[in-house]
């Protein structure tokens, strides 16, 4: 992957015109239960396809409300019990690699403390924060979490996330400022998202030994 492709993969509204539907559900699904999708835009994606979906960007279409609100949760559900397998299969293993372009043991480290800290209910509160969706789900399998616990946990999580935040962004699609600033909001999201990951890492860092 080049430099210059990576800024387009962050890039919701480029995403959504370029690969329509399909490509938000393979991106759902890659960021909640693939390690290399854990940089996907997730957040911005399906506040910007709610906001498609009300009619909030002139000239692009995407699909029906109702459609997403179904699709969107299944993917995230899918991905999740898929990440729950690699981990289960690979077991810890798969956290113990040098770090690469992408992998970072930085990473694992985030998801780990933030497991310590919520337990089982990290299942759903990580579908809100960036990074640690991607590798918590993974480390749930690796640490053999129960498996029927991890599912309704994953479900739970999948709707309040997939659909929630699509409803959001199909809600302030209505509104005429949000319509005018699109990117703005937009990139507000991603923001927000990542206030808890900076909690998280705050608090870690305060409670690392010196």
């Amino acid at each position: 992957m080049t430099t210059e492709a990576l800024p387009q993969l962050l890039d919701a509204q480029h995403l959504l015109d370029a690969f329509g539907l399909a490509g938000v559900l393979l991106i759902v699904f890659a960021e909640t239960g693939l390690l290399v999708g854990f940089f996907l835009p997730g957040d911005s994606l399906l506040f910007t396809a709610g906001l498609i979906a009300a009619g909030g960007i002139a000239g692009v279409s995407l699909a029906p409300l109702w459609v997403l609100l179904v699709l969107i949760p299944l993917a995230a559900i899918a991905g999740n019990l898929v990440g729950y397998a690699i981990g289960y299969r690979a077991g810890p293993a798969v956290f113990h690699r040098e770090d690469g372009r992408f992998f970072k043991t930085a990473h694992v480290d985030r998801a780990h403390a933030f497991f310590e800290r919520h337990g089982a209910r990290t299942i759903v509160l990580a579908r809100f924060v960036p990074v640690v969706r991607t590798f918590a789900t993974v480390m749930a399998g690796a640490s053999r979490m129960s498996f029927g616990a991890y599912a309704l946990y994953s479900v739970v999580g999948g709707v309040l996330w997939g659909a929630g935040v699509t409803v959001l962004g199909y809600w302030l699609g209505g509104v005429d400022v949000v319509r005018a600033h699109v990117e703005a909001f937009a990139l507000l999201v991603v923001l927000l998202s990542l206030v808890p990951v900076g909690v998280e890492y705050l608090r870690t860092r305060r409670h690392r030994p010196a």
